[in-house]
């Protein structure tokens, strides 16, 4: 299975930077006794892998090389592969375009570089059968893509939306090999018009096509602005001092605009 990451955003609500928003520094980590920063999109690698992608594929604009000079050719032994994307063209364009590396029965997991979430081992609760997503509670759904759902069925995806039926947002998704085929030819019938994956996803559902979201994550902060990054690195912090930390604890109750987390109730509203 493959891991796309989509990585050629210029990553403009945070410049400037001297590097890719990719390799934002952000919490850290500990290597062989000696703690060094962690980029923001190692977050995302590690849950890929965790979560079974034994190849990976960072989609880069002209210029990202630093990406490539940071992660190399593989990661915890994972290979890794690089595909440009000359311009910026949308993140179906961006996801398609790993096609170019994947073999005819390649299963794929996408992530966005610029977030981190919880918990580590999200992916692992997406069946395999099926379009699923990761999904997340949010305070501020129209911000992101909004998932509403009929059960585990996908109903809609309202993008940026105002007002939005649903708090919670999708922050991965796994597309069986069939799928990601279906998609990529319905978009290219589309005239590549879809620049968002959900407006692809409303058309692939209105086709008759299905989707499941999966309500299984329980932090998710976007990294991309300056507020994005103070809230990341607050959550960051406060898991860290939680005893058994390296065994993952989940924080207690977090609310701070780009990320929440709290139990799910029983009944509740989509």
């Amino acid at each position: 299975m493959w891991g796309v990451i989509p990585a050629a955003g210029r990553g403009s609500r945070i410049q400037p930077l001297a590097f890719s928003k990719e390799l934002l520094p952000v919490g850290s980590r500990t290597v062989a006794g000696v703690e060094r920063p962690c980029a923001v999109s190692e977050y995302l690698v590690e849950r890929m892998v965790l979560g079974g992608a034994d190849r990976l594929c960072f989609v880069i604009a002209p210029g990202k090389s630093d990406i490539m000079a940071y992660f190399g050719d593989n990661y915890a032994g994972v290979p890794i592969a690089y595909v440009v994307q000359p311009r910026p063209g949308g993140l179906c364009d961006a996801v398609f375009r790993a096609e170019s590396v994947l073999g005819l029965n390649d299963d794929v997991i996408v992530g966005l570089p610029d977030t981190i979430w919880f918990p580590k081992s999200g992916i692992l609760e997406l069946p395999n059968d099926a379009l699923s997503f990761l999904l997340f509670p949010v305070d501020s759904p129209e911000l992101f893509d909004a998932v509403v759902l009929d059960g585990e069925s996908v109903r809609e995806v309202q993008v940026k939306q105002k007002n939005a039926d649903s708090r919670w947002i999708w922050g991965a998704f796994r597309l069986p090999s069939p799928v990601f085929r279906e998609l990529r030819q319905l978009w290219r019938c589309r005239e590549q018009s879809d620049d968002y994956f959900g407006t692809l996803v409303n058309a692939y559902l209105a086709a008759g096509g299905a989707a499941k979201g999966i309500k299984a994550g329980q932090a998710y902060v976007d990294v991309g602005t300056l507020h994005g990054y103070r809230t990341a690195m607050a959550l960051l912090a406060q898991i860290a001092s939680e005893p058994n930390s390296a065994s993952e604890p989940l924080p207690p109750r977090f609310h701070d605009g780009q990320a929440f987390r709290r139990p799910q109730l029983s009944g509740e509203a989509q």
